[in-house]
């Protein structure tokens, strides 16, 4: 295998979205909106980082980050997802390779922190974990999770862009 992790570029939206559609179709507790969130944050300027698994030629996953507002006012925070792998190639360590190179590049950035909504065994092997002072509010706490870079933690409500209550 001879994944390559890069940018996003502006010929891959449609591949993206392609990615994104075919990850997300057989899922449970999904709204099935995750195309039109990464198109929307991508339209309003808001895809801190974007990037695409490619293997020969193909792009076969994409992680999407954007910046959050926590209610107690700090900054620097950051919300991870989607994170969308064809069905085909999960299991490959793709989905893997991309959270490690989004984190990777959010921490060189300076990023204060990320947060992400997700199955807290899969999550735990990067380090997040659920944060009793984070909320997400309507979601059970356990599967919201924060990663801190540089403490300290925020203690508050997280509000995810509007972006995120795209139908379309």
């Amino acid at each position: 295998m001879s994944l390559a992790i890069r940018k996003e570029a502006p010929a891959d939206v449609a591949a993206i979205e392609a990615v994104t559609i075919a990850a997300f179709l057989n899922t449970p507790y999904t709204s099935h909106t995750e195309q039109f969130i990464v198109n929307a944050l991508r339209k309003a300027g808001k895809l801190t980082v974007s990037l695409v698994a490619e293997e020969g030629g193909e792009i076969v996953g994409h992680v999407a980050v954007s910046p959050v507002s926590v209610s107690d006012r700090t900054t620097g925070w950051f919300g991870l997802g989607p994170i969308s792998v064809l069905p085909e190639w999960q299991g490959r360590g793709i989905g893997s390779a991309l959270m490690q190179e989004a984190l990777r590049v959010l921490e060189e950035e300076g990023a204060a922190g990320c947060v992400l909504l997700g199955e807290p065994e899969y999550y735990g092997r990067f380090g997040f974990r659920a944060e009793p002072n984070l909320v997400l509010p309507d979601v059970p706490p356990e599967y919201f999770q924060a990663l801190v870079f540089r403490p300290p933690l925020p203690c508050g409500t997280v509000s995810y862009d509007k972006a995120f209550n795209a139908q379309e």
